[in-house]
């Protein structure tokens, strides 16, 4: 979940106390980690407590689609920028109509047309910008085009900004404050295992290559000694995961299955995305076919991982293709909250303990690693 709109009534709460009277809502949709047809509730939610606080307009409303893209989909996100700083786009005097009309033309949350909805509310110049999502994969690429001069994927006017994350987006990102920033975590699993000089390889496409490594270190984008990183582009010739189920999973499988036969690592990190982007698109048959050809890929590398006399453990942190439907046979396109499997394939001779959680994987590797868990390590070895 990117975002919380409890923050954005506290925000609002400041600026009210503040005395703020020029304050502007720039909504970006979701549709994915809530219903998909639920932004409307959300509209009306936030106008009733704009009028509550007594501050407050909304300016534009665009879908995530555009405003939170994370694949170097330029075109879509100036969309989402012309919106906001130059007024272009679809027009309408009411956000909720907008959403109305968006839902007639059967476009949902995630895929709304960027639409100004209060040209009084555009980015110009020496305005304060405050970004609230705390979630960086998806906030970065649209900051970047309201803070970085040396940003190119589009041509626009530079803006004067005093821009402020919520959250630290990206280490490199220049001219931003942090409202809160990132806590220093140390030996993680990555760094752990870099300072023991072992090696480690982080592979995924470019929908989940954060998730290996910037998520996967803490919030640490550093590459630490020992370890490599092989980032394969996701589909860009579609324009939703549901019209390509395999995404680049096949290309991943056979980059890993490469340097599984190379055999000079000791640890590797992948991710396949498909399960989750396309069960995120909420159609039930490219969700299976995605399952498929994880299913595929999952078995090739496990096949070179168990030949090489390796250990694979397979898991996930949340559902999402396991269900599809709601109970009235709409879709069901958000995470779920069922519990995830976890597999380890090539040591028969273990035994698993139940109630495992996320936290325990880095001690469960450590020790097939032989290796002693650090003390910041909250987590236990899910092996008895």
């Amino acid at each position: 979940m990117p975002s919380h709109n409890s923050h954005l009534y506290g925000l609002l709460e400041l600026a009210k106390r503040a005395g703020l009277t020029k304050v502007y809502v720039h909504c970006f949709m979701d549709g994915r980690d809530v219903p998909p047809s639920s932004g409307k509730d959300f509209i009306v939610e936030l106008q009733e407590k704009m009028q509550e606080i007594g501050v407050g307009e909304i300016a534009t409303i665009s879908g995530r689609y555009y405003a939170m893209d994370r694949d170097h989909n330029w075109d879509r996100v100036q969309k989402a920028y012309d919106a906001m700083v130059n007024g272009k786009g679809n027009q309408c005097p009411c956000a909720k109509q907008a959403m109305e009309d968006s839902y007639a033309a059967e476009v949902t949350d995630e895929f709304v047309v960027p639409t100004v909805i209060n040209k009084d509310g555009m980015v110009h110049s020496g305005d304060s910008v405050i970004f609230f999502n705390f979630r960086p994969d998806r906030a970065r690429e649209i900051t970047r085009t309201f803070v970085d001069p040396a940003f190119d994927g589009f041509a626009r006017e530079k803006l004067g900004v005093y821009f402020v994350c919520f959250t630290q987006y990206d280490a490199t990102m220049p001219n931003v404050e942090i409202a809160f920033k990132p806590q220093s975590l140390k030996n993680t699993f990555g760094e752990y295992v870099s300072e023991h000089g072992l090696t480690q390889l982080r592979i995924a496409e470019t929908e989940k290559y954060a998730h290996v490594t910037f998520f996967f270190n803490g919030g640490v984008e550093k590459q630490y000694p020992g370890e490599s990183r092989i980032l394969v582009d996701s589909p860009k010739e579609v324009a939703t995961y549901d019209q390509k189920p395999s995404m680049s999973a096949y290309e991943v499988a056979v980059k890993a299955i490469n340097a599984i036969n190379a055999d000079t690592l000791d640890v590797i990190i992948l991710n396949f995305a498909n399960c989750d982007m396309v069960g995120h698109t909420g159609v039930f048959d490219a969700a299976k076919a995605a399952v498929e050809a994880v299913d595929t890929c999952v078995g090739a590398v496990v096949k070179a991982v168990t030949d090489h006399g390796g250990v694979a453990l397979i898991t996930a942190d949340h559902g999402n293709a396991d269900k599809m439907y709601e109970a009235d046979g709409s879709p069901f396109t958000a995470h779920t909250t069922n519990v995830v499997p976890f597999i380890v394939v090539g040591r028969n001779d273990v035994k698993l303990r139940e109630g495992g959680v996320l936290a325990d994987i880095a001690p469960t590797m450590l020790k097939l690693l032989n290796m002693e868990q650090p003390e910041e390590m909250t987590g236990k070895s899910i092996i008895l």
